[in-house]
């Protein structure tokens, strides 16, 4: 590139992002230095230096004085709170985790998850239920759908001994986020594996994720009853 860079740090930023996202930078690699990035990108090392600020911010990458760059192996995806991995979420809390897979197959999407997913015609997605414990006991049930299109590592993981949330967070970031909150009274399944009596209040957390306008998972995680949830801007 000659002449003068008319790139900002926040097109520094996506484009850091985006290398992420298709790992090229993978989790746990070292990124080079921002003079070499710079360097690559034609722009300024003070623009690289803003938008490894902001990339650290949200969660993507660790900065370390005289350690250098490096993609974070735990990326914390951020909306307006963290997307937890459930077991440290439990641990972090001064309890014992535990998982329980219920449940695994691949299937066409369901039209619920169509219009979660904003795709106009069904694919191949792996639909996985689980059980998560704190202390013995249940803590969330986790109803989710993973496009194998866009993720088709997940078909290799055991999710008996793995659980897709923690896989997720791990291997698979993602560029656009979905959230929402309802509360529903217990019944069926819900009743059943979080052991409550029908028609007791639960709070429902729905989150959806995009890479570009490809969907990568859809999941409803019902908590028990007295499930906190914290946010920091």
């Amino acid at each position: 590139m000659t002449g003068q860079s008319r790139l900002s740090w926040t097109d520094v930023r996506d484009e850091i992002q985006a290398r992420i996202l298709d790992r090229t930078y993978a989790p746990g690699d070292k990124l080079p230095r921002d003079n070499d990035l710079a360097l690559g990108l034609g722009c300024a090392r003070t623009t690289v230096h803003r938008a490894m600020q902001e990339l650290s911010r949200i969660g993507l990458v660790e900065r370390k004085r005289k350690g250098g760059t490096h993609v974070r192996t735990d990326p914390v995806t951020r909306a307006t709170f963290d997307i937890p991995i459930t077991r440290r979420e439990v641990e972090q809390r001064g309890s014992k985790y535990a998982y329980q897979l219920i449940s695994s197959a691949v299937k066409p999407t369901p039209g619920s998850v169509m219009a979660r997913f904003g795709t106009p015609h069904p694919a191949e997605v792996l639909h996985v239920k689980a059980l998560h414990l704190s202390d013995n006991r249940p803590y969330i049930f986790e109803d989710r759908w993973i496009d194998t299109t866009t993720t088709p590592d997940i078909l290799e993981v055991d999710l008996a001994c793995n659980s897709a949330n923690e896989w997720l967070v791990r291997n698979k970031p993602y560029s656009k986020l979905d959230v929402r909150f309802f509360a529903i009274n217990a019944q069926g399944e819900n009743a059943e594996h979080l052991s409550v009596a029908a028609g007791e209040a639960l709070l429902v957390i729905e989150r959806t994720t995009w890479i570009g306008t490809a969907p990568i998972t859809t999941v409803r995680s019902v908590t028990a009853p007295g499930y906190q949830l914290s946010a920091q801007n």
